[in-house]
C-alpha cells in the first residue's frame, strides 16, 4: 500500500458523512507505518472504544469504512478465526465489526458485518510481521502471496456488500 497523507484518508469514507470523517480520530504515526507491509491501514479510535477505520485502496482509488464492534469480552479459552486473513485468536481477539452501508441504504440504517482481527493488523499477521496472542498461526499449504491474494480478495467481497 502506498503512504497516505491524512487528507488522504479524511476523503476516502464511503459510509459517513464528510462533517463525520472530519472529525474522526487519524493515527498519529502515519510516518512510521510499515506500507509496504500493510494491504489496507486499519486502526481503532482511541477516544470511542467501540469504533474502528479501515483504508484500502481499491480500483485506483481509496475506500475508507467506519466500523463498530461490540464491547463484549469473550472467556480467554474461546477462540475465533478472522475471515479475512484466516489468524486464529484467543478471547476477544477477533470481532464482528459492522459498517453502514453506503448511499441511501446506510442512511436507513442498513449494514454489514464480517470477522476480523480486533487490532486490523491482518496483513502483519499474513506476512508473519507479528504473532498472534496464541503464539502461533495455522500452517498452511498456501503461500504467503496466495495468503495474501485470499485476504484481499475477502476484503474485497466485504467492501462490495457495502454498495449493494
Amino acid at each position: 500500500m502506498r503512504p497516505l497523507t491524512e487528507q488522504d484518508i479524511r476523503t476516502s469514507f464511503i459510509n459517513c458523512s464528510k462533517g463525520e470523517a472530519k472529525r474522526l480520530s487519524i493515527p498519529r504515526d502515519l510516518a512510521e507505518r510499515p506500507w509496504p507491509d500493510l494491504d489496507f491501514l486499519g486502526w481503532r479510535d482511541p477516544g470511542a472504544p467501540d469504533r474502528s477505520y479501515l483504508v484500502t485502496e481499491r480500483e485506483d482509488r481509496l475506500v475508507g469504512v467506519t466500523l463498530r464492534f461490540p464491547s463484549s469480552q469473550r472467556g480467554f479459552l474461546h477462540r475465533s478465526m478472522c475471515s479475512l486473513c484466516m489468524t486464529t485468536h484467543p478471547g476477544n481477539g477477533v470481532s464482528l465489526m459492522t459498517a453502514r452501508k453506503a448511499g441511501a441504504a446506510g442512511r436507513e440504517g442498513n449494514s454489514v458485518g464480517v470477522y476480523m482481527c480486533a487490532d486490523l493488523a491482518c496483513s502483519l499477521y499474513v506476512r508473519g510481521k507479528k504473532i498472534p496472542e496464541s503464539g502461533l498461526r495455522i500452517e498452511e499449504s498456501l503461500t504467503v502471496d496466495q495468503q495474501i491474494a485470499r485476504a484481499t480478495g475477502n476484503l474485497s467481497a466485504f467492501l462490495d456488500k457495502l454498495y449493494t
